[in-house]
């Protein structure tokens, strides 16, 4: 089985620029790094496959052609096609939902994990983590405050 060099390059661009995306932290640019390395991996699918063939169909082929295509590698890319876009449209409405609650599309640091990362070793043996500390709700979970377009007859808060 030979690998052509230009479509694996084209793989790892991808790939590569889809990490770097996926590391930032604006929501809108992770969201494009996971697409950009799932369509890295489909690429990478699909030159694993090998080189074209004859459909895997009976008396349906070319002279030109003497191996049937394996089917498995097309179907394997239709497949991560769709949960690609189940995993995307959960990644936007979590996106969306953020921006709804704190209006700001960066993630911010973590307070706990500030925390626990400034302790010594001793120290961070000893926390208890039975007793977690109460973290304050920023906005509210009313369906109502969080739609973009208020329901009629409701006035605001």
């Amino acid at each position: 089985m030979t690998t052509y060099v230009i479509p694996m390059l084209v793989v790892a661009g991808l790939f590569s620029a889809g990490v770097y995306l996926l590391l930032e932290r604006s929501l809108t640019r992770m969201l494009l790094g996971l697409l950009l390395i799932s369509n890295a991996v489909n690429l990478l699918i699909l030159n694993a496959g090998g080189p074209p063939g004859n459909p895997p169909v009976r008396d349906h082929g070319g002279a030109n052609r003497p191996a049937t295509a394996d089917p498995l590698a097309q179907a394997m890319v239709l497949t991560a096609i769709v949960i690609t876009m189940g995993t995307a449209a959960f990644v936007l409405a979590l996106a969306y939902r953020s921006y709804r609650l704190t209006t700001a599309e960066r993630v911010g640091d973590d307070p706990e994990d500030v925390r626990v990362s400034r302790l010594t070793g001793p120290e961070a043996s000893a926390v208890d983590e039975d007793e977690p500390e109460p973290v304050p709700t920023v906005g509210s979970d009313d369906p109502h405050e969080l739609d973009a377009i208020p329901p009629e007859g409701h006035n605001g808060p």
